[in-house]
This record gives C-alpha cells, sequence and structure tokens, in this order.
C-alpha cells in the first residue's frame, strides 16, 4: 500500500485529502501519481470506482501549484474531457474538493444548460475545465475559448466515448490542441479502435493496468431469471414490494423504457425516479441528488446516462434488461459491491437474451445462480395496480431543451454533443415485435441476506 503522504504531493493538496480522512492510495493512484508527477504521458486501463479521477486531478493540482501562472480569459490550463455530463459534474467537484486549499478555479460545461452563463464565466478565464467534446466544440465555435493554453490534457473513459460517436469531435479537438502538453489517456478496456485512437493524443506514454474486469464481478453475488419480457415488470414489481432493498440501480435499454418502469412502480407505490438523455439537465442532477442523498431508493438508467455515477451504498443492481455487450454487464454491477461491501446483482432475461447472459458468463468467468419465477407469479402479477399517467414535459424543457440558447440545435441525445445516443446493437427498436415465449416454471422467490434465492423449483429452466 502506498500512502499519499509518500507521494510528494503538495501541501495544500495533502492537506484536502487529510480533511477527507484520506491516507492510502489506490492501485491506480499509486502506479499512476509519481509518473504524473516527473510530466510523463500516461495510458491507464481502469474502471469507474478505481480512483482513477484523483489518480488524474491530483497530480495535476500539483503541478499547477508548483507552476503558478497568470489566469488568462478565454483559456484554461487543464482540459478532461469526459463523455457524459454527470461524469462531467463529478469530475469537476473532485478537483474542487482535492483543490480546496488551493486558489484555481474549476468549471464543467456540457450541453442540456444554457450555453451563456458558461461562455461569460470562460471569458473571464478557468484553470481547469471540465468539458463533454459536442459542448466544448461549440464554445470554441463562439470563441468563448482556445485550447492554445492547455498544459495538461485529460481524456477519460475513452471507450464510451466511441461508443457514443465521438471519433470525429476527438479528432478536432486533438488539432486544436499545443503540441507540448502532457496526456492523460483512461479507458476500461483498450481494444484496437480504442489503442489508435490514443496515439493522437499520447506520446512514449507510460502504461498502467488496473482491476481487471471479472475482479468486481467475482465480488457480486449474481442472480437470474428466465421470464417473459412482457412479464419483466411484474417480476420487478413483486421483487421489490418483498426484498430489502438499501439502494438499487434498475438498468433498462431504453430510454422510453426507463420511464415506463418508473411509471409502473409509482402505480404500485415505489418511488423511483429515472435518468437518461431525454431528461433535461435539472431532471437528471435532481433524480442523482434525490438517489444519492436517499430521498429515493431506486434510480432507473440507460447504460449511456449511468456511465460514472458512483454513489456508495448500492446494495442491489437489477438487469431489467442484459446489455448485448458483456463489459457493459460488468461496468453496471459494478456500481455495487464497492469498498468491500457486498453486492447483489439480478438480471431478468427472456429467451432471445439468453445468447447474451452466455457471453456475460464467459466473460466475467461467474456463472449466475437462476432463480425461478415466484409461485402463483401470474395471480400475483394480475393483482398489481395500473402504472402512474405519463407526466407533461417529462423530458427536455421547451424546443431548446438541449441549452444551446439558439433555435435549431441538435438534442444532446445526438452523440456529438455531450449527451445521449443509441449504442450499437443496443436494443433501442424496443417496439419490435416479439413472439410469445414459454414462461419459466415452478418455484418461490424468498429472501437470504437481501438477495433473491431459488427455493424450489427446476432452476428457472435452464
Amino acid at each position: 500500500m502506498v500512502e499519499f503522504a509518500s507521494l510528494g504531493l503538495a501541501e495544500p493538496v495533502l492537506k484536502a485529502l487529510a480533511a477527507k480522512n484520506y491516507k492510502t492510495a489506490t492501485p491506480i493512484q499509486g502506479k499512476a501519481i509519481p509518473p504524473l508527477m516527473e510530466g510523463r504521458d500516461l495510458c491507464g486501463i481502469a474502471q469507474t470506482g478505481t480512483g482513477k479521477t484523483a489518480a488524474f486531478a491530483l497530480p495535476a493540482l500539483h503541478y499547477l501549484h508548483n507552476n503558478p501562472g497568470p489566469r488568462k480569459g478565454g483559456s484554461c490550463r487543464v482540459l478532461v474531457l469526459s463523455p457524459t455530463r454527470e461524469l462531467a459534474a463529478q469530475i469537476a467537484q473532485s478537483f474542487r474538493d482535492y483543490g480546496r486549499f488551493l486558489p484555481f478555479t474549476v468549471d464543467a460545461v456540457f450541453g442540456g444548460v444554457p450555453i451563456g452563463k458558461q461562455i461569460a464565466k470562460l471569458r473571464q478565464g478557468v484553470d481547469i475545465v471540465v468539458a463533454t467534446p459536442g459542448r466544448l466544440l461549440d464554445l470554441i465555435e463562439q470563441r468563448a475559448i482556445s485550447l492554445a493554453d492547455v498544459e495538461i490534457f485529460v481524456l477519460d473513459e475513452a471507450d464510451q466515448m466511441m461508443d457514443l460517436g465521438f471519433i470525429v469531435p476527438l479528432k478536432r479537438i486533438a488539432k486544436l490542441l499545443p503540441r507540448k502538453r502532457q496526456n492523460l489517456f483512461f479507458s476500461a478496456t483498450m481494444p484496437k479502435a480504442i489503442k489508435d485512437l490514443s496515439t493522437q493524443f499520447i506520446t512514449d506514454p507510460v502504461h498502467v493496468e488496473v482491476a481487471p474486469q471479472s475482479t468486481t464481478a467475482e465480488r457480486v453475488k449474481q442472480y437470474a431469471t428466465f421470464v417473459n419480457q412482457k412479464e419483466k415488470q411484474a417480476l420487478l414489481t413483486l421483487t421489490l414490494k418483498n426484498e430489502t432493498i438499501e439502494r438499487a440501480l434498475i438498468f433498462t435499454r431504453t430510454k422510453h423504457g426507463a420511464d415506463r418502469v418508473v411509471r409502473h412502480l409509482v402505480g404500485a407505490g415505489i418511488e423511483a425516479m429515472a435518468i437518461h438523455g431525454n431528461k433535461s439537465q435539472s431532471q437528471r442532477t435532481t433524480a442523482l441528488q434525490a438517489f444519492r442523498s436517499g430521498q429515493i431508493k431506486l434510480l432507473v438508467a440507460t447504460d449511456i446516462a449511468a456511465r460514472g455515477i458512483d454513489v456508495p451504498g448500492v446494495s442491489h443492481v437489477f438487469n431489467f434488461e442484459l446489455p448485448n455487450v458483456a463489459e457493459q454487464y460488468v461496468h453496471r454491477i459494478g456500481r455495487t459491491a464497492r469498498a468491500g461491501a457486498d453486492g447483489i446483482s439480478i438480471s431478468f432475461v427472456d429467451d432471445e437474451e439468453r445468447p447474451y447472459l452466455k457471453a456475460i458468463e464467459k466473460a466475467s468467468r461467474v456463472r449466475c445462480e437462476m432463480v425461478p419465477l415466484p409461485e402463483n407469479f401470474l395471480a400475483e402479477a394480475a393483482k398489481l395496480p395500473a402504472p402512474a399517467p405519463q407526466k407533461e414535459n417529462s423530458g427536455r424543457d421547451g424546443p431548446r431543451g438541449d441549452g444551446r440558447g439558439r433555435p435549431g440545435g441538435r438534442p444532446a441525445g445526438n452523440g456529438g454533443r455531450g449527451g445521449e445516443q443509441r449504442t450499437h446493437g443496443a436494443g433501442e427498436d424496443e417496439n419490435r415485435a416479439r413472439r410469445p415465449r414459454r414462461r419459466s416454471g415452478g418455484g418461490s422467490v424468498g429472501t437470504h441476506k437481501g438477495a433473491v434465492q431459488r427455493t424450489g423449483g427446476s432452476g428457472g429452466g435452464r
């Protein structure tokens, strides 16, 4: 174990860490901070939850402290690119926390909010800017910011950037950065496409890799139930009524699907909120704050909107629909079992999703325990109340809800502007016809340490 005090960080940074009672560095922090303090470029392979934000924020603040310079209007010295609004806001807050005893300014800029205030603040000059690619390019086009003075550049969640279609904006941004700068490149995975992208940003980097993907999966108790797609909502509602849930994330493939799940839960008297790209930024922020504070215990999310969300105390992750990419499943269940706590993942699997489950089990090297449907499931499902009515204006705030402040601006969900878009083959066409399926039979659902447990039946007919 490496203690922060031994890394040679500036005294104000160490003071901020002590105020948060942080003494020991995580593996990626211990490996990344020393070469970064030497000015080296770095390529880091690490998932959300490994502490990588501090791995780049602490040495960046250390550098600014040791290399003071005037704050120039319309520029920044540290630039961090993030794929989503929530992650950008979270990174910016981390910089503020770690830099609380330093005089540097931090600003997060992303779509979904009015651009005018962002322009005004940037023109005054900001030391550290955390941005989504699309909104950053908007600000560059409006001459609100120049990248000519960037000294440290961080590209976070590179694989998610590519999934969201940010490759073209990233290449544009790369051409606007100065040649002399320090570069940090982080990704949860490193396929060839990501490796090719990295060559445009980093030179002779130090490579750091921590937390293999199987690690999280092995710490989470994983359960699965075979169930028809149309019966999933009833199963989720009944499970939530019968289980002790401290705090749970529920993942759907689509934005409309997330809203539909919330309406059914609310109709059944179960409080929940949704977070996805069709929500206005204020709605997304409200939902996340309510979930973080414990005001609500259930947050229904799409994969893109949930990327980077780090909320402690998540006891359960429900996969209302399985992702068709095994790595995405690992990201989902990684929201639980944090800091040594136990975590539970419960997946609802219809016939079309069985190949996804096999791929997930192969990639994670963990086999899900099969749980049959509860006894009298159809009878209990028939008793459930109707969903709550759909609220008006449940999406973006008005015709300019993308926050661009100009007519005709593309919605933030188009993949190039700091929002959410469809991932390849992620099941966004939720209205496609589905053939009837046989229902899994037998058994009942019981409770064992807060998990759904098989108490009878044939294991869902697997």
